[in-house]
C-alpha cells in the first residue's frame, strides 16, 4: 500500500506532499455545476469583477476537496477505513484560476480504536498554500486507519 498504516505514524509528524496542482477555469466551473452551486463569484466574471477579489474565485469546497486528495499517495492510499469527519475549515485567502496548490500536514493526535483493535484513530491537520506559501486552507480531519496486518 502507499499509505501508512497507523504504527507508522508519530505525534507532531510533519509531511510535504509531493503532489500538487495547478487549478484551473474548466475545474471551477464543473465542480460548481455538479454541485449545483450557482454562486455568481465562482462564475461570473462582470459579478466578480466589482467584488473585493477583482476576479472569480475557486470554489472553496473544492479547494477543501483538493488538498485532501494530495494527502492521499502519501498518507492514507488503502490504509484507511473512514474519514471520521471534518473540522475547523477556514479559507483565510482567496485562489484564483491557474495557480498551483501545494499541501502539507500534521498529526495532530493519535489514538487507538476503543471498539476495535484492528484500526486506530489519527487527528490531521492540513494547509493547503500557494507557492509563497499564502494559505488558500486550512482544516482538521479525523480518519480512521488500519493497523498493520499481524
Amino acid at each position: 500500500m502507499a499509505g501508512l498504516w497507523f504504527e507508522e505514524f508519530e505525534d507532531g509528524m510533519v509531511f510535504d506532499h509531493e503532489w500538487t496542482r495547478t487549478v484551473t477555469e474548466t475545474d471551477n466551473k464543473w465542480f460548481s455545476l455538479l454541485t449545483m452551486n450557482t454562486q455568481p463569484l465562482h462564475s461570473n466574471e462582470d459579478f466578480a469583477s466589482k467584488t473585493q477579489f477583482g476576479q472569480r474565485i475557486v470554489n472553496g469546497i473544492f479547494t477543501l476537496g483538493l488538498v485532501t486528495g494530495l494527502t492521499v499517495p502519501e498518507l492514507t492510499e488503502g490504509t484507511i477505513v473512514a474519514n471520521l469527519g471534518y473540522e475547523r475549515v477556514a479559507h483565510p485567502n482567496p485562489l484564483f484560476h491557474g495557480e498551483t496548490v501545494y499541501a502539507e500536514t500534521e498529526v495532530l493526535e493519535m489514538r487507538e480504536s476503543k471498539s476495535r483493535l484492528d484500526v486506530g484513530i489519527i487527528r490531521l491537520k492540513h494547509w493547503g498554500k500557494k507557492p509563497d506559501g499564502v494559505v488558500v486552507v486550512e482544516f482538521e480531519r479525523t480518519v480512521m486507519f488500519l493497523k498493520k496486518p499481524k
